[in-house]
């Protein structure tokens, strides 16, 4: 994806907190099942997170609030997005987006995991091994997905507004980067949606092909940071969950935390 060269922003993805559907191992895609109880906590353990970011290991993100809170229109995602808002040091709009909405899953949506593999095997291997050639009966190819995901980027980094003189850029971390003479603040966005999404979306960001879809799993209330620098994209973070241990005691939340699949994708 190519980038404006004067943009110097900064992407945060956060995955939707658990679902009903996603407590019972259900296939969800485009079906819209509300926040579990356990999810409901994800979303204000990650929003707590975002809004004191320093407390613990300080994240890779820019000072002040996001100038948007961008989401999948799916209750699972909005409702975590709006937890997260509603934490921010100052009031953050939010911005439902359709091409944010997960993959769609075609007859396997609402199947449990050995349901859809006891009747349809050879697909769902398909699915695991090239998904850019085999996908769920009925559901959305991976190639369509990814025109609209970077639909879905191209609108939210066209947002963001690029610098009249960006800041000094090192790739390397651990070095201090002092800010030019003049330079604005960084300006950042958070995106709050669904793991088949984020996938697309980092691997679009990153310039990867389409069949590494599988190499980026995004965790259940997970945090992700991408900077982009004058079209240099850089993946800082990477599904990070610290911010759920207070849930480690839990029933599913410890299976989640190390990404354990029950169906979803």
């Amino acid at each position: 994806m190519e980038l404006p060269q004067r943009l110097v922003a900064t992407l945060v993805l956060v995955r939707h907190g658990e679902s009903t559907w996603v407590a019972e191992g259900r296939f969800q895609g485009r079906q819209d099942p509300p926040l579990s109880e356990l999810g409901a906590r994800q979303a204000a353990l990650v929003a707590d997170r975002l809004a004191s970011r320093d407390d613990l290991t300080p994240l890779p993100i820019p000072t002040g609030s996001p100038l948007q809170i961008w989401h999948s229109p799916l209750q699972r995602a909005a409702e975590t997005a709006r937890i997260i808002a509603e934490r921010q040091p100052t009031a953050v709009a939010l911005q439902p987006n359709d091409a944010l909405t997960e993959i769609a899953q075609g007859e396997w949506e609402g199947e449990f995991l050995a349901g859809v593999q006891t009747k349809w095997p050879a697909e769902l291997a398909g699915w695991r091994r090239t998904p850019t050639r085999i996908h769920a009966p009925g559901g959305e190819p991976l190639l369509e997905a990814a025109e609209r995901v970077r639909r879905a980027l191209a609108d939210v980094t066209c947002s963001l507004p690029e610098m009249a003189t960006p800041t000094a850029y090192d790739p390397v971390p651990g070095y201090v980067t002092l800010p030019l003479d003049g330079a604005l603040p960084e300006p950042w966005a958070l995106l709050v949606a669904h793991d088949g999404i984020f996938r697309l979306a980092l691997i679009i960001l990153l310039g990867l092909p389409l069949e590494r879809f599988w190499s980026f799993p995004f965790n259940l209330a997970a945090i992700s940071v991408v900077t982009l620098h004058t079209g240099v994209t850089a993946l800082r973070a990477h599904n990070l969950s610290d911010h759920l241990a207070p849930l480690a005691h839990e029933d599913r939340a410890a299976p989640e935390a190390r990404g354990d699949r029950r169906g979803a994708l």
